[in-house]
């Protein structure tokens, strides 16, 4: 088959994908160290994603859950995680695949990443690097203990926050 192009927004996904992959096998591992936490927002009715019918219907669209203190059983493979959080007290465990994930954030670290369909793309799975604000300006869902997560104030965490916005870079 011959290569029609170099697909550098592919190539970027992919790479920074590993940065939320990477971020959870720390987690998994080590657990999260001092006030790192983290938003994950993805599709809940992406084919592959696992989780209760109950839920994807009081989330149609997308999903936002935090790890912080009180998450379980935290797999994470090269293709997506798993884990199980409580939602009004009751456990309940999830399969995400990394191409559902559209938004992680740790906002103690003021770092985020979105991932948006790309126009034109033959591949709805394939997502583009977008500008974030860690900081969610909707309440993520109440995955963490079962209440809703803490609103982390403004200007606190380390890092300077940048994120660099790659659309100038694109083949239009």
């Amino acid at each position: 088959m011959p290569v029609e192009e170099l697909r550098y927004d592919k190539m970027v996904e992919e790479a920074l994908r590993g940065v939320v992959r990477d971020s959870l096998v720390f987690a998994a591992e080590h657990g999260l160290p001092g006030e790192h936490h983290f938003y994950v927002t993805f599709r809940p009715h992406h084919p592959d994603v696992e989780m209760a019918d109950h839920l994807k219907a009081r989330h149609p669209d997308e999903m936002t859950i935090v790890l912080q203190h009180q998450f379980w059983d935290l797999d994470v493979t090269e293709d997506g995680f798993a884990v199980t959080l409580s939602f009004s007290g009751k456990p309940e465990r999830m399969v995400i695949p990394f191409s559902a994930v559209t938004g992680f954030a740790d906002p103690s670290a003021k770092f985020g990443l979105q991932f948006q369909a790309i126009p034109g793309d033959d591949d709805e799975d394939d997502m583009e690097i977008d500008a974030f604000d860690p900081e969610p300006s909707r309440a993520p869902a109440a995955a963490d203990v079962g209440d809703k997560p803490e609103p982390q104030p403004p200007g606190e965490g380390g890092g300077d926050g940048n994120v660099v916005a790659l659309d100038k870079f694109r083949k239009k």
